[in-house]
């Protein structure tokens, strides 16, 4: 009986695994007709708002909604294996599928000998990405793998712009089709192109299906998705299936970009736009990561409302704002297992936040000590000073920007570091800023001061309103809010076909400070923005010691043990995104009138993820780390070309989270307690916060004399050094 009950028990088990990956249904109607519903809704929807718009449009919708769901399925399946919202899902297919296509435009090479080469390829690149990258962060909190994605995804993208020099000359920005077939429908022609389309995904999703249903892979792969570890103690070989679920990955991104390319053509030398990504993600959040064929049904239903769009209004803007919209709506109300639990319990043991220690109070006035900080305070002033005074124009703007980069930095600590949102669209709050700072100072010629005062209010306004509908959510929802947040307004609310009135245009002239202070020249507004960082190097380090600081960290760490002690967590989190969003609008501020205009490349996505990578190179817990990392980045895109920069970045990435958890901040922290340890044995100064775990002895009482009539004890032992806090 026993024996019986466990077999049902195993077999419901197997079932609900199966179900869970969607990829068989139960039987009843009514999940098929959840899986539709998608689908259906969006289908409707779009007739009744946009009727007008031809079925063959509708069509279009659809086909390229089925492409996109090759990488939605991408994005379930790695949420599934390794618990992560992959980043890189679409770049890991962007190499082999533009490989593929060169080899046909630039070499004449016939469909059939490229696809099947390209998918040899993208097989190839997913185990290597799992085995180099992502197997090293195999019992990493689940957060660090999310980040290391974008570090992956860089360093793909910079490849990409490497592979077209390699190819040389092409022919046509489409390939021809792999055979002569064509029909009408809704007064729209489909060739070759599109009907390859229509027959080799539901190809794909049929091969998936029966692959994760029938093979011994596919069982593995459905046993592990709901506990890895219960896998791992039945001997599961879960990390050899994690390179499995990353292959397929990348061979259905391959698929998904490379049948794009014969649609919509290929573009050379470019990064690969956030709207192939988002309304990936947006489908698979609708589908809870884990329904697969709610996931197709997503996918396409948000292809057809993005087509209808785009022909109705004519705008890229309006689709961008309407598919954004979209993904936020799914993120926020759809309850699931999914996005809105990845990450959950990973800020507290992510190492990237470690802050970098104060001197101990017993090192504070030792005159070695203070000659040497005074020391490297005059070389910093004099450093700064000398930019001015030696370098030219280019240099001092340069200077300038890293400045106002690092600003940006300092207020993803406080969000990310210390309160743990993670906001991927910072940016976007220092367009806005920038702009709302820029018209008051173009239109109505208000001073300088008060303009980075409308842009500081600005960007904690609009921080504000995007944090607040999230505090309910967990994991990476705000994350996935900001990103989407950041391609509206570099797409629509920045645009100035939309907004005109009142987005400042043309070149925008710098007004006075107080009214009698001139920062015309680039020197003096590189003073400026100096004056600016240390006011907000000394706000944010009062901020950090005072008691909102002490709470945000208790609640980035537990947020259940912090109210158990009567602490208002989600007031302390909001006081962080006023903050942040404070320091970004100044920022915001700064950075229009230095460039005297409002470009817009600086507030899409992908810069966006450029800025969160600044600061995780430097240290999420570290503002001297938040500077570093803006220099290290900045400096990148000033002196290298695009596609050096990208990979400098992704690599710099990838290697400070696998060899320095704590990032640049904390390897300089780590440089300066070390020269002190050293100092301390030649001085014979034993410092417990120095030598943690090592076993300290102090010499008058190794062997001290016992209290008359206290017999010897533990006390007369040597004595562990406390950990250091």
């Amino acid at each position: 009986m026993t024996k019986l009950r466990g077999e049902r028990t195993s077999r419901r088990d197997d079932e609900r695994g199966v179900v869970a990956l969607g990829f068989v249904s139960d039987g009843a109607p009514a999940r098929f007709a959840a899986a539709a519903a998608p689908f259906l809704l969006m289908l409707v929807a779009s007739r009744i708002v946009w009727r007008h718009v031809p079925w063959g449009v509708v069509l279009t919708g659809a086909e390229l909604g089925l492409l996109s769901a090759m990488i939605a399925i991408g994005l379930a399946l790695t949420y599934r294996a390794n618990r992560i919202i992959n980043f890189a899902q679409a770049d890991i297919g962007i190499v082999p599928s533009l490989g593929a296509v060169l080899l046909m435009l630039a070499k004449g090479w016939s469909f059939w000998f490229a696809f099947p080469l390209g998918l040899l390829a993208a097989g190839v690149i997913g185990a290597l990405v799992e085995l180099l990258f992502v197997r090293r962060f195999f019992k990493a909190p689940r957060l660090i793998l999310t980040v290391a994605t974008i570090g992956i995804a860089q360093i793909l993208v910079a490849v990409s712009l490497f592979m077209p020099s390699w190819f040389g000359a092409l022919n046509s920005d489409h390939y021809n089709p792999p055979f002569n077939a064509s029909f009408t429908f809704g007064q729209q022609t489909f060739d070759g192109n599109d009907v390859a389309v229509f027959v080799v995904v539901p190809i794909v999703l049929m091969a998936l299906t029966i692959f994760m249903r029938r093979s011994a892979i596919g069982v593995g792969l459905r046993g592990s998705a709901e506990s890895a570890n219960r896998a791992l103690l039945l001997g599961v070989p879960v990390k050899r299936l994690h390179t499995v679920v990353w292959v397929l990955c990348s061979l259905l991104a391959f698929v998904g970009l490379f049948l794009r390319a014969g649609v919509v053509g290929v573009s050379i030398g470019q990064v690969l736009g956030p709207e192939v990504l988002l309304p990936a993600l947006g489908a698979a959040v609708i589908g809870r990561m884990e329904r697969m064929p709610t996931v197709v049904s997503a996918a396409v239903g948000l292809g057809i409302v993005s087509q209808s769009v785009k022909y109705a209004w004519n705008q890229d803007g309006y689709r961008d704002a309407v598919i954004a919209l979209i993904i936020v709506g799914a993120v926020l109300f759809v309850r699931s297992r999914g996005i809105n639990r990845v990450g959950d319990g990973a800020m507290s043991s992510w190492q990237a936040t470690r802050e970098t220690r104060p001197i101990p109070s017993e090192w504070r006035n030792v005159r070695e000590v203070r000659i040497a900080q005074w020391a490297l305070g005059v070389l910093a002033v004099a450093g700064l000073i000398a930019i001015p005074v030696f370098m030219g124009q280019s240099r001092v703007l340069l200077a300038g920007t890293i400045g106002i980069y690092a600003m940006i930095g300092i207020s993803l600590v406080v969000l990310t570091g210390w309160a743990g949102q993670v906001s991927l669209g910072q940016v976007a709050v220092v367009g806005i800023a920038a702009a709302a700072a820029g018209s008051i100072t173009t239109r109505y010629h208000w001073d300088l001061s008060l303009a980075m005062l409308v842009g500081g209010l600005t960007g904690s306004i609009v921080m504000t309103v995007v944090g607040l509908p999230t505090l309910r959510a967990r994991g990476l929802t705000f994350a996935v809010t900001t990103l989407a947040l950041a391609l509206v307004t570099s797409s629509y609310f920045l645009n100035p076909q939309f907004f005109s009135s009142v987005l400042p245009l043309g070149r925008i002239q710098r007004p006075h400070m107080f009214g009698t202070i001139s920062v015309e020249s680039e020197t003096r507004f590189y003073v400026l923005v100096l004056v600016m960082l240390a006011f907000t190097l000394v706000a944010v380090r009062g901020l950090r010691t005072s008691r909102t600081g002490r709470v945000l960290i208790g609640t980035r760490e537990n947020e259940h043990a912090a109210e158990s002690y009567g602490i208002d967590a989600r007031r302390a989190v909001i006081i962080a995104f006023a903050v942040s969003g404070f320091i970004s609008g100044v920022a915001g501020a700064l950075f229009v009138h230095q460039q005297r205009a409002l470009d817009l490349a600086n507030f899409q996505p992908a810069a966006a993820l450029r800025v969160f990578s600044m600061v995780v190179v430097g240290g999420l817990g570290s503002m001297s780390g938040a500077i570093a990392g803006a220099v290290y980045v900045q400096g990148i895109d000033w002196f290298l070309p695009q596609e050096w920069s990208f990979f400098a970045t992704g690599v710099g990435m990838l290697l400070v989270l696998m060899l320095l958890p704590g990032g640049l901040g904390g390897a300089i922290g780590d440089g300066r307690d070390a020269a002190l340890r050293w100092f301390a044995r030649r001085r014979g100064i034993r410092v417990p916060s120095l030598l943690a775990d090592t076993l300290v002895t102090e010499p008058q009482l190794a062997n001290p004399e016992p209290a008359a009539g206290v017999a010897p004890g533990p006390e007369s032992e040597p004595a562990m050094a406390e950990p250091a806090p």
